[in-house]
C-alpha cells in the first residue's frame, strides 16, 4: 500500500469563483484552515477583458463562454456538496459599460457575485501574499488579464493599493507604440496614480503570467526546484532574462511542462512590463507567489488564532497525518533530538526543524527504494506554503541524511550555505537515530534522552530500555557524533 492509498477523501471546505479579465476559475479548497489544499481547480479562458480593452464592453461571445462556465461550476458545487461559495469579479466586469447586466445574469444562477474595486483587489491579493509569507514587507504586484495592482505591505497590513489598466490583454496594444512609448506610458501611469516605492524593497509578484516568467527563469538557471512559489530572483538577472524574451515572436518560445500555450505567448509582453517595473521601482529582489487574490479571500476570513499559525507546520501536520504519522509524535521526536541541532537563533528555523522531522518520519513509511525519489518529490516539488528555496533544500537534504545519504547533489549544494546543509543533515541523522532506537514510541522517548555534555554526545537510557541499544543504534549515534564533531557515549 502506498501513502496515497491511505489518504482518506478530504471534505471540501469552501469554493471561490474568480471572474477575471482573462479566465473564469473555480477552486475548491479543503484541508487545514491555515494551509488550505486545492481539491479541485479548473478554468475557462473566456477573455472577458478583450472586448473591454477594444470597445469598453464585455463581448457577447466572451460573456456566453463565461456564463456557460459558471453554469457548470454551479452544477459541480452541487454535486460536491459545497455550500460556501464566494464569487468575485475584477477588472473586466468593473470597467465594462455592461458589467452590471452581466452580474445580474450571474446572480440569476444562484450566486451572490461581489464586484471588487481596484483598491479592494489590490489589498486582497496583498493579504494572500501576507498569508503565504508571514511578516513579508515590500510591494505586491498582481498582474491579471485586465489590470496590474500594486500595494505596499509592512509585515501585517497593506496600504496604498492601486489598480492600473496594464493587464496582459491590454499589453499588446500598448506595446505597439514601441518600447520607448510603452515605457513612458507605464511610467506615466505610476506617476498619475501617485505611486512610488522605497528603493531596495522586495517585490512580491502574483499572477499566472508572472509565474510563467519565473518558470522560464528557473529553467534557464537550471534550478533544482520547479515550483515557482517562493522562487527568488535578483533584479539584474530578471532584467537579463526579460531582455531575451521581449523580442520573441509569440509561438516561437519552447514550451515548458505545465504552462499553457497562451501563457507562453504572452511572455514577451509580460517581460516588457516587468522590465519597466524593475527600472522604476528599483526592488532589492523579486519573490514569486502562488497565493494571491483567491487565497487572500481565505486569509481575510481566518480567525486571528488560525492566521497566527505557521503555514508550513500547519500544512506539514495535515500531510504527515495522512501518511499515518501523528504530529504529536513528531513533536516529541523533535524535542528528543533538539540537542543535536546547532543553535540557529531564529524561531522560524526551529519551526522548520519540526516540519523536517515530520517529513522524515513520513518518509520512513515508504519503501526504502523509493525514498530517494520521495526526498525530491516531497521536499522540492510539492508546494509548501511558507517554505522558500532555503527551506525546501534543507527539507530535502535532511530527508536524504535520514535515509543514510550524506552526499548532497551539487544543484542543491549551490543554493544554500554549507552551514545550513550541515544543520539539515544533523536533523536527518538525529531523527534516524531516534527512530532506530525507539521506533518513536512515547515510552521509549520518555525513558531516554540525547544530550551534549563535555564535548560528548550522550544517549542516556533507563535500564529497562537498554535492550533497545544494539549495533545499529550505536552506529547511528557515532555517525551523528562524527557529523557534529563530538565523541559519543551511551549511559
Amino acid at each position: 500500500m502506498t501513502p496515497s492509498d491511505r489518504r482518506a477523501p478530504r471534505k471540501p471546505m469552501r469554493a471561490i469563483i474568480d471572474i477575471g479579465s482573462n479566465t473564469v476559475r473555480l477552486v475548491i479548497y479543503g484541508g487545514p484552515l491555515r494551509a488550505p489544499e486545492v481539491l479541485h481547480n479548473e478554468k475557462v479562458t473566456a477573455k472577458l477583458g478583450k472586448g473591454v480593452a477594444e470597445n469598453g464592453a464585455l463581448g457577447g461571445r466572451a460573456s456566453t463562454a463565461a456564463l456557460a462556465a459558471l453554469a457548470r461550476y454551479r452544477a459541480l458545487l452541487s454535486l460536491r456538496g459545497v455550500d460556501r461559495v464566494d464569487v468575485v469579479a475584477t477588472a473586466a466586469v468593473r470597467d465594462a459599460t455592461n458589467g452590471q447586466q452581466f452580474l445580474e445574469k450571474v446572480a440569476e444562477m444562484g450566486f451572490a457575485p461581489r464586484l471588487l474595486t481596484g483598491e479592494q483587489e489590490a489589498e486582497t491579493s496583498a493579504h494572500g501574499v501576507l498569508g503565504a509569507f508571514p511578516g513579508a514587507r515590500g510591494i505586491v504586484g498582481d498582474l491579471g488579464g485586465g489590470s496590474l495592482e500594486l500595494v505596499d505591505i509592512d509585515g501585517e497590513t497593506c496600504r496604498h493599493g492601486i489598480s492600473m489598466p496594464l493587464g496582459t490583454l491590454r499589453l499588446p496594444g500598448l506595446r505597439a507604440s514601441g518600447d520607448r512609448g510603452f515605457g513612458q506610458f507605464v511610467t506615466a501611469s505610476l506617476k498619475q496614480a501617485d505611486w512610488a516605492a522605497e528603493p531596495g524593497a522586495t517585490l512580491y509578484l502574483v499572477g499566472g503570467s508572472l509565474r510563467a516568467f519565473a518558470r522560464v527563469a528557473m529553467a534557464r538557471l537550471n534550478w533544482a526546484i520547479d515550483d515557482p512559489h517562493g522562487f527568488e530572483l535578483d533584479p539584474e538577472a530578471a532584467l537579463r532574462i526579460a531582455k531575451t524574451l521581449v523580442r520573441k515572436v509569440p509561438g516561437t518560445l519552447i514550451a515548458l511542462p505545465g504552462i499553457a500555450t497562451s501563457r507562453m505567448n504572452s511572455l514577451p509582453d509580460t517581460a516588457a512590463l516587468l522590465a519597466v517595473l524593475i527600472r522604476q521601482l528599483k526592488p532589492g529582489k523579486l519573490v514569486f507567489s502562488s497565493w494571491g487574490l483567491r487565497e487572500g479571500l481565505l486569509v481575510e476570513d481566518m480567525p486571528a488564532g488560525i492566521r497566527g499559525q505557521d503555514p508550513l507546520v500547519a500544512g506539514m501536520s495535515a500531510f504527515v497525518q495522512e501518511q499515518g504519522i501523528p504530529p504529536q509524535i513528531a513533536a516529541m521526536v523533535a524535542g528528543w533530538t533538539v540537542a543535536a541541532s546547532p543553535p540557529s537563533g531564529f524561531e522560524r528555523r526551529e519551526r522548520l526543524r519540526l516540519a523536517t522531522t515530520m517529513l522524515c518520519l513520513a518518509a520512513s513509511t515508504v519503501e526504502p527504494n523509493l525514498r530517494g525519489d520521495i526526498a525530491r518529490d516531497w521536499a522540492l516539488r510539492k508546494r509548501w506554503v511558507g517554505a522558500g528555496t532555503t527551506e525546501r533544500v534543507m527539507l530535502a537534504v535532511a530527508m536524504l541524511a535520514h535515509a543514510g545519504r550524506l552526499d548532497v547533489p551539487p544543484q542543491l549544494a549551490a543554493l544554500v550555505s554549507p552551514e545550513s546543509l550541515r544543520e539539515a543533515q544533523a536533523w536527518g541523522l538525529s531523527t534516524r537515530l531516534c527512530r532506530r532506537f525507539s521506533t518513536c514510541a512515547p515510552q521509549g522517548l520518555s525513558g531516554s534522552s540525547l544530550t551534549v555534555t563535555n564535548e560528548r554526545l550522550v544517549l542516556t537510557v533507563q535500564p529497562a530500555l537498554m535492550a533497545l541499544v544494539n549495533d545499529g543504534v550505536e552506529r547511528d549515534l557515532k555517525a551523528l557524533g562524527a557529523h557534529l564533531g563530538l565523541k559519543t557515549h551511551v549511559r
